[in-house]
């Protein structure tokens, strides 16, 4: 019998992160050390001269609630890689502890590739996600305060925009009313929490370039509305620099290792549903200076994290990936297929028939929406037939796209030694074909999304959502991409609208402006920026023993 996760990480035979860092030529002087086996790296070294690596895009197909294992994929190809004497850097983003302790699990990833030390990584790790979520409340009480102390900007207590959070899935704070026992109290009104990682903060973080851009990004959040309309920004609060005093540290990107001793860098944790989805673009230069190769990650399906990848992060940090990889599983499409659950891990092909037209829309969209050079890693089950893979092979044939096994769950790099070679076939330099230009008005930019990656017939919006976008267009953020946050496990928005739906409206609900990241939200259906622990949530099986080894996760 397999071990789980965490009994395979913690027999792992790790190198000091000094040996580790100077793999990349880093010193002593260029880390701070976090322990034996975690460092940050000066963030400053994205500054040094030289050419830069080649930027490998992994992303996968519509999921399922336990995951396509694109993490997993994206550890074992790094390692495969360096396998082939391939200087690689591998770059991923920070777990939420909302996942961790909830249902879908971390993002260390598993089996025999994953980042080490899995514990630290999928728990507190450097402190990154803490500091974030004390910036963010900084401002949220420093926004109180201001109307305690006198309210001298003016500010509207019924339209405060910004939220408290909690790096935790806690449905009981997504709607508060707080202020209360009196004037000494602060004043009366309606509030709410969102996930740390879904916080606007969390995105300037992973968008910022530098200290100086990240106190200018942070000084532009618009965080509420005086009583004659006009937006209040952190910067009129004067919280920014506090702000971003919280946040120095944390700025610098963390070294791990994989569990074959192969540098990672993990830093920065957006959702994708939500949020943008990608590590920092911090990380991301900074590995580029350091590694011939870097393996990166946007969450969950193409149309989520890689469209958000490239229409959002590529185009502000003016980068582009050379290749993209696109993860399936015969499971998960098999699923799509409308596959029972009890039925997974038995033979299905008709199913899989029906499924796999959900990975011809995301081939589709990567290889002619976008232009990039694609193939599909199939994530191996042993339960996987080989009818069924040969039915995954003769689609991509007929997508024209590249098809390898991917083993690395079981097997390590070497179970991604196919894959590594495919992905070093397809590598080539184009410009990403962007799906809106910025200058199109917001609507005509929800509506490109909705059109040419969703397939949807058209776009439906709440007379509240109406009204956000005519104001965010009137104070001038019109030519700001759109973020859009919906279901993950669906191209619409409805869950159960699985496979490769056309025709279907997307309801826009609500519109938020992120005018310190660079963006607007657009949330549709019924997404929850603050999410709930399922009937059985995974913290019920995490436990520490009195020698401090913790058991239970994953």
């Amino acid at each position: 019998m397999m071990k789980s996760d965490i009994e395979i990480a913690q027999a792992a035979q790790m190198q000091p992160i000094t040996q580790v860092a100077a793999k990349l030529g880093l010193t002593e002087d260029d880390i701070s050390l976090y322990g034996k086996y975690k460092a940050k790296i000066d963030h400053r070294l994205t500054r040094r001269e030289g050419p830069e690596g080649k930027l490998i895009l992994v992303t996968a197909i519509s999921p399922t609630p336990a995951g396509e294992g694109k993490t997993t994929t994206s550890v074992g190809l790094a390692d495969a890689l360096c396998s082939l004497g391939k200087k690689t850097m591998l770059c991923l983003r920070e777990p939420s502890l909302g996942p961790v302790f909830g249902i879908k699990g971390g993002a260390a990833g598993g089996g025999y590739a994953q980042v080490v030390p899995m514990e630290d990584i999928n728990l507190h790790f450097t402190g990154d996600l803490h500091a974030i979520g004390a910036a963010n409340n900084l401002l949220a009480a420093m926004i109180d305060n201001s109307i305690q102390q006198g309210n001298p900007l003016g500010i509207d207590p019924r339209r405060i925009t910004w939220k408290r959070c909690v790096d935790m899935n806690d449905r009981q704070l997504r709607f508060l009313v707080d202020g209360l026992g009196g004037k000494a109290n602060g004043t009366p009104r309606e509030d709410g929490f969102d996930i740390t990682v879904a916080s606007e903060v969390m995105a300037i973080f992973c968008l910022a370039t530098s200290i100086s851009d990240l106190k200018e990004r942070l000084s532009r959040i618009v965080c509420a509305y005086t009583y004659d309309g006009k937006p209040v920004t952190a910067g009129q609060i004067g919280a920014a620099g506090a702000m971003a005093a919280l946040l120095k540290d944390a700025l610098d990107p963390n070294l791990v290792q994989t569990l074959e001793n192969n540098p990672a860098i993990i830093h920065g944790g957006p959702f994708a549903n939500i949020a943008h989805g990608c590590n920092s673009v911090m990380a991301t230069k900074l590995s580029l200076k350091l590694a011939d190769y870097v393996v990166t990650e946007a969450g969950f399906g193409a149309d989520l994290g890689a469209e958000k990848f490239l229409d959002i992060k590529c185009r502000y940090a003016g980068i582009a990936p050379s290749a993209v990889v696109l993860v399936a599983t015969v499971r998960a499409l098999k699923h799509h297929g409308g596959c029972p659950k009890g039925e997974l891990n038995q033979p299905g092909l008709d199913y899989l028939k029906k499924g796999v037209d959900n990975l011809a829309r995301h081939i589709d969209n990567l290889k002619n929406q976008f232009g990039l050079p694609v193939c599909v890693a199939v994530n191996a089950f042993p339960t996987d037939t080989k009818e069924e893979m040969d039915c995954l092979l003769d689609l991509c044939r007929a997508q024209g796209v590249p098809c390898a096994l991917s083993e690395v769950f079981a097997k390590g790099g070497q179970g991604g030694v196919e894959l590594a070679k495919t992905v070093l076939s397809i590598l080539e330099d184009r410009p990403i074909q962007y799906t809106y230009p910025l200058e199109m008005p917001l609507k005509e930019k929800i509506e490109a999304v909705a059109r040419k990656i969703y397939r949807a017939s058209g776009v439906a919006y709440e007379p509240a959502a109406e009204k956000q976008l005519a104001e965010i267009e009137a104070m001038g953020y019109q030519n700001l991409p759109v973020c859009i946050a919906k279901t993950q496990y669906s191209f619409s928005d409805d869950p159960k609208l699985l496979s490769a739906p056309e025709g279907f409206e997307l309801h826009v609900r609500q519109v938020r402006l992120s005018a310190g990241a660079g963006f607007v939200v657009v949330i549709c259906g019924s997404i929850m920026t603050m999410p709930g622990l399922p009937k059985h949530p995974a913290a019920e099986n995490i436990d520490v023993d009195a020698d401090g080894k913790i058991t239970g996760l994953f």
